[in-house]
């Protein structure tokens, strides 16, 4: 029997102690036992996200979180500038579009990022009402400076929208200290939970110019949210079960400390892509996340590589998207992921490298890798 483990960004591993929460008889969730979960829930997301900002969860994906924001909170009046650098940004371009905003894409290179200067120059003009950009764009694990990007845009009228859903609870996030309007998490990545929760945190900034925007949807109007957060509840059905498991998870974060999460997330990065170098594989981004690792597949070397992983070993890893199909693996480190997992993912890929033709030597990405991971705590 070979066990299974994802290496992929999203979903990720899921600890056992969130299952068998998840598994508990369910209960109403219009009572004080689930406003008091819900409350507990609320002030562990601040403190993962560094904020004191409202906290508010929907049923739904990421990508409702991040439409919902959209939708209620970026002004009609003035042009948005939306970066585009891979699949998640050109979804915020489209999604943009669909409620009739003025949108100036900024186009990027694959595996490159928003420059701050770029949204310097672009704010100066007084034309922009709303940045919205990906912190970690998933499909080409490529990392932006969202702190300098916050900075430029605090000093503005304009509101910075972040998509952080493979970067909250893996990478350095401070919401309040860097100026971040929105911040979208997903519970399928670093909150180490089955897909099904997007988490808002919303300034107040933001919900001024939301009040004056006539919401364009009805399950996603945050107004709504933010009325019934208030009182610790949801306006409509919560995903009770889920948020039972997200207490639990929130709370294992929190008794590591974020700090301590970021760390290993980036010493998992740190040896993962040692690993690569010794053994000869490129890291594709120019500006690597820590979050997920992409690495450029040899020569001759196709998807097919990711079923023959999982397979033999068990171990799950994702492919490239569109223009990066057959060309990239992508292999996450955040949430439920440990040394000895990672070690052993880096042994599965030598030895199925090896089988696929690929002259190297097997253990030195391991050795490289054992190296790196000798200072973890």
């Amino acid at each position: 029997m070979i066990k299974s483990r994802l290496f992929t960004p999203g979903p990720t591993d899921v600890p056992p102690e969130v299952l068998n929460e998840m598994a508990k008889p369910i209960f109403h969730h219009r009572t004080a036992r689930f406003r008091e979960m819900f409350a507990a829930v609320n002030v562990g997301l601040k403190k993962i996200l560094r904020t004191e900002n409202d906290c508010i969860t929907i049923a739904g994906s990421g990508t409702a979180g991040m439409e919902a924001a959209i939708a209620c909170l970026v002004p009609r009046d003035k042009k948005t500038l939306v970066a585009n650098g891979g699949k998640f940004g050109e979804r915020w371009v489209k999604v943009a579009r669909v409620y009739g905003l003025d949108v100036d894409e900024v186009e990027l290179e694959w595996g490159t990022a928003l420059q701050p200067e770029t949204v310097k120059q672009k704010l100066a003009t007084g034309e922009y009402g709303a940045v919205i950009t990906v912190y970690n764009e998933t499909c080409t694990a490529t990392a932006c400076d969202l702190q300098a990007i916050g900075a430029i845009v605090a000093e503005t009228g304009a509101i910075l929208l972040a998509d952080c859903i493979t970067a909250a609870g893996a990478l350095p996030l401070e919401t309040d200290a860097w100026g971040v309007d929105v911040v979208a998490a997903g519970s399928q990545k670093a909150l180490m939970l089955p897909p099904g929760l997007a988490t808002l945190a919303v300034s107040e900034k933001a919900w001024a110019l939301g009040a004056n925007i006539t919401s364009p949807c009805f399950y996603l109007d945050l107004k709504a949210y933010r009325k019934s957060v208030a009182s610790d509840d949801t306006p409509y059905t919560p995903a009770v079960s889920l948020i039972r498991g997200l207490q639990v998870a929130v709370d294992t974060i929190n008794d590591i400390g974020i700090e301590t999460v970021w760390a290993r997330t980036a010493i998992l990065a740190e040896a993962t892509r040692a690993a690569a170098a010794a053994i000869g594989l490129g890291i594709y981004s120019r500006q690597p996340g820590d979050s997920v690792t992409a690495l450029s597949l040899p020569e001759d070397i196709d998807d097919s590589i990711r079923a023959k992983l999982r397979d033999k070993y068990g171990v799950s890893v994702a492919g490239g998207q569109a223009q990066l199909k057959n060309k990239i693996i992508r292999i996450s480190h955040m949430g439920y992921v440990d040394p000895l997992e990672t070690i052993g993912m880096i042994a599965a890929l030598e030895y199925t490298l090896s089988d696929m033709g690929v002259d190297i030597e097997i253990g030195k990405g391991v050795t490289a890798a054992v190296a790196v991971l000798k200072d973890w705590e």
